[in-house]
């Protein structure tokens, strides 16, 4: 802890504001999420496709609108889509509390999800800047207060749920609200082709103008398309080893479901930045981001190797598992983060970032159908060994594919800051 206050105390005002502000944003979210389904098919009685529904609608309402955030953060300055995106996800939260109707749920849900949308690539562009020649230190940092309010939100929202959903709902909208408030008064106007901040590089044309200067930065495309895979082995988490818990366990699979989110928090929140002082003494930054890559795929191997048929067996590789997932995620984080600054040449850097996460969100997806497909498939025929080879080999080829773009010079080429082009 005293080392966390430490390297938070030297980075400067926003970057500061900036973690304590993500820190809250995950606690507020964490709190609620996970109990919503059980909500609207509880309290509501809605129907299972509409549950499925309105969590749907909150998740494309994100994954599909994090360009057009980076975009307004570009050509509006980073302090704007951040405060929108609490205010909007200050309501939202609220009306998921005190609302019954599907059409009002569902327009709850897409202002949550369209919330998220436009304050993350600012937020993340906003600590690139700020942080200067830091960035690598700063995504550390910011790491840990991510992880620590995704560890925290589900116990205080238990501990709210024990009075009333309406309270969990009412207080992660209040304290949105106070985010709104703070980052009114504390947060600089921001940068961005509006507030013409050199650094961030001015928007030449208008937004087409902007998507084509992104999609024409090849580097960056395919390094974007390379990382994918990354953010579906970390997505198992949610997917496939609770469906391992369950399976070994049967009714205890909740439960161990549950300690392994907290295996995973505790992990990068106690291990992020000694990982990443690790890493930046052994390794450039390149190496770096492929040994962290090669060790989410490896991470699933203790499941490939423990004998399904012990129960202890297969309850231990789960736990090793998670925790090397974790690391290893920690050990990728910074570094994967500094790429896509370096890979923007530092000119719409939320643009670039919006754009990343979008591609990501879609790899999430088609992935994880792909991954329940070939769950289903080897479960039934008593082979799931194969399911976990088969997400080390994708955390093998993501290594693999940086490494190859690492060698040509790709990872490399853009990471000079450009002249500012004409407005």
């Amino acid at each position: 802890m005293k080392r966390l206050l430490a390297q938070t105390r030297s980075f400067p005002p926003p970057v500061r504001l900036l973690m304590v502000n993500q820190f809250a944003i995950n606690l507020a979210f964490y709190m609620l999420m996970p109990y919503l389904a059980a909500h609207l098919s509880g309290e509501l009685g809605l129907a299972a496709w509409a549950v499925g529904l309105v969590l749907g609608v909150r998740n494309l309402s994100q994954q599909g609108m994090f360009l057009i955030g980076g975009t307004v953060a570009d050509r509006l300055g980073h302090k704007a889509p951040i405060l929108a995106g609490c205010v909007l996800r200050t309501l939202g939260f609220a009306l998921l509390g005190w609302v019954d109707s599907l059409p009002a749920l569902l327009v709850a849900s897409a202002a949550t999800g369209f919330a998220g949308a436009l304050f993350n690539p600012a937020v993340r562009a906003c600590l690139a800047v700020e942080a200067g020649e830091r960035r690598v230190d700063a995504f550390a940092t910011f790491n840990v207060y991510y992880q620590a309010g995704m560890a925290l939100g589900p116990l205080v929202g238990l501990a709210l749920l024990a009075a009333d959903f309406r309270w969990v709902c009412t207080v992660a909208a209040a304290i949105f609200a106070a985010l709104s408030v703070l980052q009114a008064r504390a947060l600089p106007r921001g940068y961005g082709a509006a507030a013409g901040d050199r650094r961030a590089g001015p928007a030449a044309g208008g937004v087409w103008a902007q998507w084509r200067q992104v999609a024409a930065n090849r580097p960056f495309l395919l390094f974007s398309v390379a990382m994918t895979g990354s953010y579906l082995l970390a997505f198992q988490v949610y997917l496939a080893l609770p469906l391992a818990a369950d399976a070994a366990l049967g009714a205890d699979g909740t439960k161990a479901t549950s300690g392994l989110f907290v295996v995973s928090a505790g992990v990068a929140v106690a291990g992020q930045l000694r990982l990443t002082g690790w890493a930046k003494r052994r390794f450039t930054p390149q190496q770096a981001l492929i040994a962290g890559l090669a060790g989410m795929g490896a991470a699933f191997l203790p499941l490939a190797l423990a004998p399904s048929s012990s129960t202890l067996a297969v309850l231990g590789a789960l736990v090793a598992a998670v925790a090397l997932l974790a690391a290893a995620g920690a050990v990728a984080y910074p570094f994967e983060m500094d790429t896509v600054v370096a890979l923007s040449g530092q000119k719409l850097v939320a643009t670039h970032y919006g754009f990343y996460n979008t591609v990501s969100g879609l790899g999430i997806t088609l992935g994880n159908l792909a991954c329940g497909a070939l769950w289903d498939h080897v479960h039934a025929r008593g082979a799931t060994w194969l399911m976990w080879l088969a997400l080390s080999a994708t955390g093998a080829g993501c290594a693999g594919a940086v490494a190859a773009l690492a060698r040509s010079g790709r990872l490399t080429a853009s990471a000079r800051t450009p002249q500012p082009s004409a407005a």
